[in-house]
C-alpha cells in the first residue's frame, strides 16, 4: 500500500505528536530523573501499569495484530492470549520476586542469581540477539508507514525510516529529553480507538466502547456473505495454535525490557499492582486490534471481495485501510499515522538501547576492557547503538514475514531461555549456574532448530516450529537446568540464605 506523493496532512500530525513528546520530556527534565531505560523514578500504581503498557507498544501492537486478524481470523487470537496471558503469568510468578533482587537487567539478575559472570554474559548475548529481531519487526512497521507517507518503495522506506530513528534518538539525546511514558500511552491508546470508533459510528454499531460493537460485522459477514472469519482452527491446528499461545506467553515473561520495569516498584504490592494496571491498558490495544480486521474483511466484501485473499505485504497496514475504507477525515487517518509511527519509533529505540547496554556494561567491561571508565561504556553504548541499527536495517531490507510473526521469533528466544532461566532462580534454589548455561544454550538450539534442521529432520519443524518453538522448548530446557542441577556442585549457601529470607520472605512488605 504506497500513496501517491506525500501525504501533507498525516505528515504533520507525524511531526507534532513527536514535537509534544520532546516538549513533554524536557518538561519532565526539570522535575526527575531519567525514566528512560533501566533507571527513573516510581510514578504510582497506575501510571507504573501506563509505563509498563507504553514499554509493550510497538509496531507488531499497533500495526501487527490487526494485519494477523485480517489474514488469519481466529488464529490471530492466539497473539491476544498469548501476550496477555504472559503478564498474568508474570503476576502470579515472577513480578514481586523480581522486584526484591534489586537488579536492574536480565544479565544483572542472572549474574546475581546464578553468581556466574559466564551465565551473566550469555544472557546478554542473548539479549542483544533478541533485540534485534524484535527490532528488525518495528523496522518493518516504519518502513511501512514511511512509505505510506512519503511514497517511496520499501528499500527506500526503510533507508530513511532509519535515518529518521537514529536522527531522533540524537536530538532526543542530546537535548536531554526524558522519556514520558504515561502521556505516550494516553496518547497512543487515542490515536489507536478513536479512528475505530469512528468507523463503527459511519457503519452504524456501537461506537461508545467499539471493542464491543464490531460483533453485527462478524454475524454480517457470515450470513450475507458466507464468510466465517471467527471458525477456529481453520487453518491451522489445535497443536499449533497452543504452541504458538504458549509461546508467546513463556516469551512475555522473558524478555529482558518488560522485566526491566519492576525494579522500580518500591513494594511487592506496588509491583504486583502495576502488572495488573499495565495488563488492562495493554487489553484495551488487544480489545481494538480484532476490530480493525473485522472491519476491513467487511469492507472487502461489500465491495465484492468477500474471499479474496488479501495480500500479506499489505495486511500489516490494514488499519490504515479500514480507516481509508470508511471515508473518514485526512486528519483521523494522520492521528492512526503518528500513533503507530510513535509506537514503532520508541518501541524500536528501547530495543536498541537495551542491546547496546547489553554489550557496554555486561561484556564490553568484562570481556574486553576491564579497566574500562563510565565515560568508555557510554561512548561504547552510543557506538554499537549505532552499529545495531545497522544491523536491523540491513536484516529489514527483505520484505519477509509479518511484522507479529518477525517478533513471534524473539518471544520464542526469550521464552526458550530467559524465561526459565528467571522462573528456576526465583522458585528452587537448587538452580546453579552450570544447569542455567546448558539450558539456555539448549534452548538456542531449539530456537534455531526449524530453519537449521527442519529440511532434513521434517519432524523438528513440526515439534518446534520457528515461531512456536517453546511450547515445547521451555519445559525441556526447564528439565535439563533441573537434571543438570542436580548432577553438579549447588549454589552457595549465601545465594540460598538469600532467596528464603529476601526473596521469599514477605515480612509483610
Amino acid at each position: 500500500m504506497v500513496a501517491k506523493g506525500v501525504q501533507f496532512i498525516p505528515l504533520l500530525m507525524v511531526a507534532a505528536l513527536f514535537l509534544l513528546f520532546i516538549v513533554s520530556g524536557l518538561g519532565s527534565k526539570m522535575r526527575q530523573a531519567s525514566d528512560y531505560g533501566f533507571s527513573g523514578s516510581y510514578s504510582g500504581r497506575v501510571g507504573s501499569g501506563a509505563a509498563i503498557a507504553s514499554n509493550w507498544m510497538s509496531a507488531a501492537s499497533i500495526l501487527g495484530l490487526a494485519g494477523l486478524f485480517y489474514l488469519k481470523g481466529y488464529y490471530a487470537m492466539a497473539f491476544v492470549i498469548g501476550w496477555t496471558g504472559g503478564y498474568v503469568l508474570l503476576l502470579v510468578l515472577m513480578a514481586t520476586q523480581i522486584r526484591r533482587f534489586g537488579k536492574f537487567t536480565a544479565p544483572d539478575f542472572v549474574g546475581f542469581r546464578y553468581e556466574s559472570a559466564t551465565a551473566r554474559t550469555v544472557v546478554a548475548l542473548i539479549s542483544i540477539v533478541i533485540s534485534i529481531i524484535y527490532c528488525v519487526a518495528q523496522f518493518r512497521g516504519i518502513a511501512l508507514l514511511v512509505s505510506w507517507l512519503f511514497g517511496l518503495e520499501y528499500r527506500e522506506a526503510v533507508l530513511t525510516g532509519a535515518a529518521l530513528l537514529v536522527t531522533f534518538v540524537v536530538i532526543s539525546g542530546t537535548l536531554g529529553v526524558i522519556r514520558n511514558q504515561r502521556l505516550q500511552y494516553f496518547v497512543l491508546i487515542i490515536a489507536f480507538v478513536l479512528p475505530l470508533m469512528f468507523i463503527n459510528r459511519k457503519l452504524g454499531y456501537f461506537w461508545v466502547l467499539p471493542q464491543f460493537g464490531y460483533g453485527e460485522a462478524i454475524t454480517t459477514l457470515q450470513e450475507q456473505f458466507g464468510f466465517y472469519w471467527s471458525e477456529p482452527f481453520a487453518s491451522i491446528s489445535l497443536f499449533q495454535w497452543l504452541a504458538l499461545c504458549f509461546t508467546l506467553m513463556f516469551g512475555t515473561a522473558g524478555l529482558p525490557h518488560v522485566l526491566s520495569r519492576f525494579y522500580l516498584a518500591p513494594s511487592m504490592r506496588d509491583a504486583r499492582w502495576g502488572v495488573v494496571w499495565g495488563l488492562f491498558f495493554i487489553s484495551l490495544i488487544y480489545w481494538s486490534a480484532p476490530a480493525y480486521g473485522v472491519l476491513a474483511r467487511l469492507f472487502d466484501a461489500r465491495a465484492g471481495n468477500a474471499f479474496k485473499l488479501p495480500d500479506p505485504a499489505t495486511a500489516d497496514l490494514v488499519t490504515l485501510t479500514a480507516v481509508t475504507q470508511a471515508g473518514l477525515p485526512s486528519w483521523v487517518l494522520g492521528l492512526l499515522v503518528a500513533g503507530g509511527m510513535a509506537a514503532a519509533f520508541y518501541a524500536a529505540a528501547g530495543l536498541l538501547q537495551s542491546g547496546a547496554a547489553a554489550f557496554a556494561y555486561d561484556i564490553y567491561p568484562r570481556l574486553i576492557n576491564r579497566s574500562a571508565t563510565d565515560s568508555d561504556k557510554v561512548v561504547v553504548a552510543k557506538g554499537i547503538f549505532l552499529l545495531l541499527a545497522g544491523i536491523v536495517m540491513l536484516f529489514s531490507l527483505n520484505q519477509t514475514g509479518l511484522i507479529a510473526e518477525i517478533a513471534a521469533v524473539a518471544f520464542a528466544l526469550a521464552g526458550n531461555t530467559i524465561f526459565p532461566a528467571f522462573l528456576l532462580g526465583i522458585w528452587w534454589s537448587r538452580t546453579n549456574a552450570a544447569g542455567v548455561l546448558s539450558g539456555m544454550l539448549l534452548g538456542v538450539l531449539i530456537t534455531a532448530a526449524s530453519p537449521l534442521f527442519g529440511e532434513l529432520l521434517p519432524l523438528v519443524k513440526v515439534i518446534f516450529p520457528l515461531t512456536s518453538s517453546a511450547f515445547i522448548g521451555a519445559p525441556v530446557v526447564s528439565l535439563v537446568m533441573i537434571v543438570v542441577s542436580l548432577l553438579t556442585r549447588p549454589p552457595s549457601d549465601e545465594m540460598v540464605a538469600f532467596l528464603i529470607r529476601d526473596v521469599h520472605d514477605t515480612g509483610g512488605k
